[in-house]
């Protein structure tokens, strides 16, 4: 099963790299990327039948709907883009004339990286009903109630500055209205909490390893892939307006505001 998944992840990534490869604008690797692990939920869920059915169709629709939310959305920032995302125009100037080769191998590794993603759920659907302990309804309401809370958190933050954005008379400013007016990041502090789900239902199993994904989203977010390019990127465009925003407004977890 694992085999499979990879090797349609690796080609799902091969036709991005193509279609990259024309276009030069490498962003839609995120949207491939939040896609294929939606799409391996969905089919790991839908024929992997050792666990019990509440345990697959709480992976199945729950996880695989996050996903597919998160696709939506990239696909949509995709669209609007009118030139190639900063980290990666970035990165195709470092390669030079490597670049063919380089953004190949870096689509390979997300494949990788769909996979280890992909790993709590899949984990999770692989137990035998026999292996889940009797209260395991309870830590499945606990992290129903997780990623619910978080899908509704990370969806309004992602419709709130969508929508200020897309305002004219924004231009250049910073929103901080709403979630945004409590957290610089609100949809990565939704995106991080949404990954407590997995190692407290894998608390039923005995599944404790599942608790460095919390670790690992927080690391990629807050120190990798995620808020210091977005900060960086706020400066540069927004100056002053920003550096004030971020003197009254706490970086990940939301906070009332400095006054």
């Amino acid at each position: 099963m694992l085999i499979h998944l990879f090797l349609f992840n690796l080609f799902v990534m091969l036709c991005c790299w193509v279609l990259v490869s024309y276009n030069r604008r490498a962003g839609l690797v995120d949207v491939a990327w939040s896609f294929n692990i939606a799409l391996n939920v969905i089919i790991a869920a839908t024929v992997m039948d050792a666990a019990p059915l509440n345990i697959r169709l709480f992976i199945g629709v729950a996880s695989g709907l996050w996903f597919a939310r998160l696709t939506w959305h990239l696909l949509r920032r995709y669209a609007n883009e009118t030139q190639e995302d900063t980290r990666y125009a970035n990165m195709r100037r470092a390669l030079g004339r490597f670049e063919h080769i380089g953004f190949l191998l870096f689509f390979v590794f997300q494949s990788a990286l769909v996979m280890l993603f992909s790993y709590p759920m899949l984990e999770l659907l692989s137990i035998s009903a026999q292996q889940w302990s009797i209260a395991h309804s309870i830590y499945l309401a606990i992290a129903a109630v997780i990623i619910l809370i978080a899908f509704i958190g990370e969806t309004v933050a992602d419709q709130q500055l969508y929508h200020f954005k897309s305002n004219p008379a924004h231009q250049g400013k910073t929103c901080d209205q709403g979630l945004w007016r409590y957290s610089r990041h609100p949809n990565y502090f939704f995106e991080w909490l949404h990954w407590f789900a997995y190692p407290i239902l894998g608390m039923a199993v005995g599944l404790y390893e599942l608790w460095i994904y919390p670790v690992l989203m927080w690391l990629f977010l807050y120190y990798i892939t995620g808020i210091p390019f977005s900060e960086q990127q706020a400066l540069a465009h927004r100056g002053d307006d920003y550096r004030d925003y971020q003197r009254r407004t706490s970086i990940f977890i939301p906070l009332p505001p400095k006054k």
